[in-house]
């Protein structure tokens, strides 16, 4: 009986994790670094002003302490996307990549 109730209870938990709120860069974003086109951080945004704060909110939220060193604008697989350099808090590097296809060119 006590494996019956403990099974029921990690069920609960883990459908009850799954179903959390969604935000601008939840659910699909779970294994996504950010360092590839293909573990890009997609960004769920609507319109570019909500998208361009939401790719700053995460790095802030991943890397606290990083400076912005450039961005471009770069296309793969027909798909464009956000190209951030920074620099981490203890100084190194980064290219980190944002898939804008839902926000990019609506204002």
């Amino acid at each position: 009986m006590k494996n019956l109730f403990a099974s029921a209870l990690l069920l609960y938990v883990f459908l009850i994790s799954c179903s959390s709120s969604k935000n601008s860069t939840s659910g699909s974003n779970l294994n996504r670094d950010g360092l590839s086109f293909e573990t890009a951080v997609i960004i769920n945004e609507k319109h570019e002003s909500d998208g361009v704060k939401a790719e700053y909110k995460w790095l802030r939220e991943h890397y606290p302490g990083y400076s912005s060193k450039g961005q471009s604008l770069d296309y793969h697989d027909k798909r464009p996307y956000d190209i951030i350099s920074i620099e981490t808090g203890n100084g190194e590097k980064k290219e980190i990549y944002f898939d804008i296809s839902k926000f990019f060119g609506k204002f």
